[in-house]
C-alpha cells in the first residue's frame, strides 16, 4: 500500500515539474536557455522523485512489520480468537495505532467472556429444569432444546439443533400450536394427551419472540401426567367414599324406616331390622377409623414410638386374636418353621399389630372354608420380614400393581358382601412405609396369595 501511495506521489510530482518547466520555457526565447532550463527541471525532478522513493522505502520498511502484525492478529480476531496483541514500536501513528488495537482486544475479550459466562449459565439453569425448552427461530428450525424437552418430546435424534420442529417431532396438534403462536402476540397453551394410548399428559406453553417479523418462539413443556393421575385419584377416592357410605346409610334408612311403619311392634322382625341397623353402624364406624388413620400416615402425623420389637411376639398376639375367626370358619392357622435367632424389627409395635391384623384379616376372608392360612417370619440382609400366606381365591396379574390403592377392590360385589371398608391394603403399605419399610405382594389365581413385609432391623 505505500509503495502504491510513493509511486503516485512521485509521478504527480513529476508531472507538476514538468508542466512548470514547460510553462516557464514559453517565456524564455533563447533556445539553448529553455532546453538548459528544461533539463535542469527534469533532472531536478528525477532527483525529488528518487528522495521521495527513498524516504518513502524507509518509511514503509519501517512500518511494515508492524502494520503486518496488526494485520494477522485482526485476522485471528476475526476468526474467532481472543487475547490477541501487537506489539508495536515507537512512539508515531504506528505506536498508538498498536496500543488502540491492544486496548480493544483486551475489552473484548472481556466482554466476550462474560458473555459466554452468561451463555453457559443460562445453559446450565435451562438443562436443569424439570421443564422442557426448545427455541426455535422464525423458520421453526431448533435453535435450543434441553436434555427434558429432548425426553418429553422423544427426539429421534441426540442433535436436534438446526432440524426444523417438524422433522422430529410428529405430533400435529403441538405443530399446529406453534404455528399459530408464531402468527399470534399472545403466547398460546394447550394441554397434550398421547395418541399412543397412554396416560402421558403435556401442557405447552409458546410465546413468540418480540421483533417484527418475529424473530422465532420459546416452548416450554410440562410434564402433568402425575397431576392428572391424581386428580383422577382424587375424583375416584370421593367416588368411592361416597358409595362406601352411602350402601351402609341406605341400609339404616330402609330398616328406619320400615320401623317406623310399624315393624317397631312386631317382636319378631323387630330385632332383625334393628341389628341390621348395628351392624351397618358398625360397618360406617370401622370405614371411618380407616379413613381417619390413613389420613394420619399419609399426612406424617400418626405418631409412632419406635423400639426394638420382637416380630414372633407380635405375630403369636395377632394369631390368637384371630383364631376364634378361623376356627367358625374351619380355617387352619399354622405358624411355619421358626428361624433362629428371631428378628427384631425398630418399629413401632402398635403399627405393626395393625400390619398383620389387615393381612389376615383379608387371608381369613378370601380363603374358603377348610383352608389354611400360613405365617411366618425371618431375617435377610439387615431386615425383619414376616409373611402371610392363604390358598384362597387369588389375585389376577392385572389387579396386583393396584391392590394397595385405596378402595380397590379385585371383586366388588364379594368384597362388600364380606363387609370390608376397602382400606385395608392401603393402610398397610403406608404403615410400612412410615417405618422404613416396604411390601410385596405375589398370587396365582385359584392357588392363593402371599403378603411380605419388610421393616429395619433394630441395632444391635
Amino acid at each position: 500500500m505505500f509503495w502504491r501511495l510513493t509511486f503516485r506521489f512521485s509521478f504527480a510530482a513529476l508531472a507538476v515539474v514538468i508542466l512548470c518547466g514547460l510553462a516557464v520555457g514559453q517565456y524564455v526565447d533563447n533556445p539553448d536557455v529553455r532546453g538548459r532550463l528544461i533539463s535542469w527541471l527534469l533532472l531536478a525532478a528525477v532527483a525529488g522523485v528518487l528522495l521521495v522513493a527513498v524516504l518513502s522505502a524507509g518509511v514503509t520498511q519501517r512500518m511494515a512489520p508492524a502494520l503486518r502484525d496488526l494485520t494477522a492478529a485482526a485476522d485471528r480476531i476475526a476468526a474467532g480468537e481472543s487475547g490477541k496483541r501487537v506489539f508495536p514500536d515507537g512512539v508515531g501513528v504506528v505506536g498508538a495505532l498498536g496500543r488502540s488495537f491492544n486496548l480493544m482486544s483486551e475489552q473484548l475479550t472481556t466482554r466476550i467472556a462474560a458473555l459466554e459466562e452468561d451463555r453457559q449459565q443460562l445453559r446450565a439453569i435451562l438443562s436443569g429444569m424439570v421443564e422442557g425448552v426448545v427455541a426455535l427461530d422464525a423458520d421453526q428450525r431448533i435453535l435450543f432444546a434441553n436434555d427434558r424437552a429432548a425426553e418429553l418430546l422423544e427426539f429421534p435424534t441426540r442433535s436436534p439443533v438446526g432440524r426444523r420442529l417438524w422433522e422430529v417431532v410428529r405430533r400435529r396438534a403441538l405443530l399446529d400450536v406453534v404455528q399459530h403462536a408464531l402468527k399470534s402476540p399472545e403466547p398460546c397453551r394447550e394441554e397434550l394427551r398421547a395418541s399412543d394410548g397412554s396416560s402421558r399428559s403435556l401442557t405447552l406453553h409458546v410465546a413468540r419472540l418480540p421483533g417484527s417479523p418475529p424473530r422465532g418462539a420459546v416452548m416450554v413443556l410440562h410434564d402433568t401426567s402425575e397431576l392428572r393421575r391424581l386428580e383422577r385419584l382424587r375424583q375416584e377416592f370421593v367416588a368411592n367414599v361416597s358409595h362406601e357410605l352411602k350402601t351402609p346409610l341406605t341400609g339404616i334408612k330402609l330398616c328406619t324406616e320400615t320401623l317406623l311403619a310399624g315393624a317397631v311392634e312386631d317382636p319378631e322382625h323387630r330385632i332383625r331390622f334393628l341389628e341390621q341397623i348395628a351392624a351397618q353402624g358398625e360397618r360406617l364406624h370401622m370405614l371411618i377409623l380407616d379413613l381417619l388413620s390413613l389420613a394420619r400416615v399419609e399426612s406424617g402425623e400418626e405418631h409412632f414410638e419406635f423400639e426394638a420389637v420382637s416380630v414372633p411376639s407380635v405375630v403369636h398376639a395377632c394369631l390368637e386374636r384371630h383364631r376364634a375367626k378361623a376356627e367358625a370358619h374351619r380355617q387352619t392357622l399354622d405358624l411355619v418353621s421358626e428361624p433362629e435367632p428371631a428378628p427384631i424389627v425398630w418399629a413401632d409395635q402398635e403399627a405393626v399389630g395393625q400390619i398383620l391384623d389387615n393381612l389376615l384379616d383379608n387371608a381369613l376372608k378370601y380363603t374358603p372354608e377348610g383352608g389354611h392360612i400360613r405365617v411366618g417370619w425371618g431375617e435377610e440382609n439387615g431386615h425383619g420380614w414376616f409373611q402371610v400366606a392363604d390358598d384362597g381365591i387369588g389375585i389376577p396379574d392385572a389387579d396386583l400393581p393396584r391392590i394397595f390403592e385405596r378402595f380397590y377392590r379385585v371383586d366388588k360385589a364379594r368384597s362388600r358382601q364380606m363387609g370390608g371398608t376397602g382400606l385395608g391394603l392401603a393402610i398397610v403399605k403406608h404403615l410400612t412405609q412410615a417405618m422404613k419399610g416396604n411390601v410385596h405382594a405375589a398370587s396365582v389365581v385359584g392357588h392363593g396369595a402371599t403378603f411380605t413385609v419388610r421393616l429395619p432391623c433394630a441395632a444391635a
